[in-house]
């Protein structure tokens, strides 16, 4: 028994090594992650208008090394991941297709937040609809009508028509 263990010790040690490159892989990316995140939150400490949209930013960038330097470890463990990153790249190109619609609204959310072609409190006819821009966020502008109303239409409308910006009226 004893000479068959010794037989497998070369195996053993050679896979409790590569785990242990593989775990410091990962926990190297995880820290990488974890600075890009860090960094990006100190800017948004100093541009407060576009804090949202870094705080995003900085959550997305976090979890897409975290996720890379998953695969990266498993590479590193001798797992072909070849067949793992199509997988991924194809259930991506599917959930893109199927949600076409929320995806394009977020980008073009994120486009009017980077922009800034208006603000909250401005007045704008978009879509037929006049009256104060209450809100922007990711996915829909919600813009409060004179009579109250609130209307919540989609970012992807919203990039994709005629914003007219009215001027503030002063008081008389």
């Amino acid at each position: 028994m004893t000479a068959e263990i010794a037989a497998y010790w070369p195996q053993v040690l050679k896979m409790l090594t590569a785990a242990g490159g593989a775990l410091l892989v990962f926990v190297g990316f995880w820290i990488a992650g974890g600075i890009a995140r860090a960094v990006i939150a100190r800017v948004a400490e100093r541009d407060k208008a576009r804090r949202d949209v870094l705080e995003l930013l900085g959550n997305a960038a976090r979890w897409g090394i975290v996720g890379f330097g998953a695969v990266t470890a498993l590479g590193t463990l001798g797992a072909d991941v070849t067949g793992l990153i199509a997988g991924l790249g194809l259930t991506g190109f599917a959930l893109g297709f199927a949600l076409k619609d929320i995806v394009s609204s977020l980008m073009a959310g994120l486009l009017i937040l980077l922009n800034r072609p208006f603000v909250s409190g401005d007045r704008v006819i978009v879509t037929g609809i006049e009256g104060l821009v209450a809100k922007i966020d990711l996915r829909y502008t919600e813009v409060v009508s004179d009579d109250g109303k609130r209307h919540l239409i989609p970012n992807a409308n919203v990039l994709g028509n005629v914003v007219t910006v009215l001027p503030a009226q002063t008081a008389a």
